[in-house]
């Protein structure tokens, strides 16, 4: 096992966090975008907290949003970008490693694997 292999330096900061981790995973499993409402709620977000996430997001390019009216009322739709879905499937499949790297490190009874 290489020194670096715990370093976990694929994983980047902007989608680990919870929040933005959700928002990032309800947008994934809605590819032609969410209303703010919709992903407040999927999320149990606040409209300030959400509203700061997207902000961020939408500067690492994670995200577009547009405003817009719909029956005369101000909404937003937020949509993962091509570049920022890639890059999210990116950091799954490196959680997907990390899991596999730590489940095979142990023996059934729970004991790590001798070297």
């Amino acid at each position: 096992m290489n020194t670096n292999d715990f370093s976990f330096s694929k994983l980047e900061r902007v989608i680990h966090e919870r929040a933005r981790l959700s928002i990032l995973s309800s947008l994934a499993a809605h590819p032609d975008g969410l209303v703010f409402n919709d992903i407040k709620r999927y999320c149990a977000l606040t409209d300030g907290n959400l509203s700061r996430q997207l902000q961020l997001l939408e500067q690492e390019t994670f995200v577009e949003i547009w405003k817009g009216q719909r029956n005369n009322r101000p909404c937003t739709l937020v949509k993962m970008t091509g570049s920022g879905r890639q890059r999210f499937m990116e950091y799954i499949a490196e959680l997907e490693r990390i899991v596999n790297q730590a489940a095979h490190s142990t023996i059934p009874d729970g004991n790590p694997k001798p070297a």
